[in-house]
Parts: structure tokens; sequence; C-alpha cells
């Protein structure tokens, strides 16, 4: 791959303000940057089923999906099989005769399917689409070092995400804590119990009421902070 397309890729990544917009940015790159390529996308297995996380601008969605519903593809077997899959005329194909018939009628007649390697999934392929016979044949190298770098384009996202994620995690976490202990002083000051009472007085009502001890405590400190009605201190 070329110094200039590892430079826009790298510059995808900045520019990237989360894992999808990525993805997107991806697959339309490859259609700009991998020679004979119309569309392309990105195949990955998740909760022990294959979707496409991404695809690029015109991909209709039934080349992908098509090839999920029937279980037999290039995408599919690529991501499956981690080998390459190369079809360089559809209509001489064999391989995959539930898919190739649909492939063909939305215009399609040459398919490549790289394996790439994603942390979290146990497979994924970039799939890369042509509409003349042959049109990828002198391209399989470059569409390989794409997807190579997009790979660890992905990667590096992925592990971003999930920082990102646990530190959300982090502060939600002390964020509850904050409301329920705020919530167990409240009650010891107007039932003048000790914190032990009180937090099992709060857990028993969120047990009863079936909700969480987090809204419940939420709940108690929002009525304590709202500002009192003056005019219910003018009979007073």
């Amino acid at each position: 791959m070329s110094s200039e397309t590892s430079d826009t890729l790298d510059q995808a990544m900045v520019r990237s303000s989360g894992l999808d917009t990525l993805l997107r940015d991806l697959t339309d790159r490859a259609v700009q940057e991998v020679p004979g390529v119309a569309a392309c996308s990105l195949t990955v297995r998740r909760d022990d089923r294959l979707l496409t996380l991404a695809g690029s601008d015109g991909l209709p969605s039934g080349l992908d999906l098509r090839q999920y519903e029937n279980g037999s593809g290039p995408c599919v077997d690529a991501a499956e099989t981690g080998a390459e899959q190369y079809a360089p005329d559809l209509a001489e194909e064999s391989r995959w005769p539930a898919y190739t018939p649909y492939a063909l009628s939305l215009g399609v007649s040459c398919l490549l399917a790289v394996p790439i390697a994603v942390e979290g999934g146990t497979g994924a392929a970039f799939n890369f689409y042509g509409v003349q016979a042959g049109a990828l044949d002198t391209a399989r190298d470059t569409a390989r070092a794409f997807a190579a770098r997009a790979g660890d384009a992905i990667n590096v996202s992925l592990a971003i995400e999930r920082r990102r994620q646990s530190a959300a995690d982090v502060r939600a976490a002390l964020l509850s804590r904050s409301v329920i202990d705020q919530a167990v002083g409240i009650l010891m000051a107007r039932e003048r119990i000790d914190a032990r009472q009180a937090m099992e007085r709060l857990r028993r009502v969120s047990q009863d009421r079936n909700v969480k001890l987090r809204d419940l405590c939420g709940q108690l400190v929002a009525r304590v902070s709202l500002p009192r009605d003056p005019s219910s201190r003018r009979g007073q």
C-alpha cells in the first residue's frame, strides 16, 4: 500500500467521531483507493452470527445479507475459514450456486473477500465488489494491503471505544454511589437511624416498589433538593 493511502486511513481515524463513522469512511475509501472496486463492505461475526458493520455508498444490502441467510458465499467463507475468496467471473462460478445468480442480477460480476483479524470477533472479512469480470485481477495486492491496514485501524478504534465505555461505566458507578450515600444520609437525619438501618430500609422499599435502588435514591434526593414553595410558609 502506498504511503499516501496509509496517510488517508490515519486521517480517517482522526476525523472519526466513532466506530460507525470510521467503518463507513473506510468502506467508501476502499472504493476510491482500490482499482476496479465499485462497492465495499465489512463482514464481522458477532453474537454467533455474521453481520455487515459498514458498507460503502451504493452497496445493495442484499449482497451480503443473501449470503448470511444462505450460510454460503465468498464473504461467509472468508470470515468463517480465514481464507481469501476470489471470484473473477461470477458467471463462471460454481462454488456458491445459491448466491451467484442473485449477485449477477445486481450487476456484480467480480468479488474478492479478504479475511481480517478483528479483536472481539471470531471472523471478519473486507469484501470488494466489481461490476466487470476480472475487474480486480490486477488489484488483489492493493485490496489485501488496504484490508490489513483497515483492520489495524478498526482494532485501534475498538480499543478506544472500550476505554471510553470503561470510563463511562466508572463515572456512572461513582454517580450512583454518591446518590445512594446522599439518600442514606437523608434517612439517617430524618429517622434518627444509623447508616446500616437506612440502607436496609432503602433496599426494602426498592424491592417492594420494584424500583432500582439507584433510581429510588435519586428520587429521594431530588425531592429534598427541590426549593420549597414560599406560599407553603405563609400560614406558618
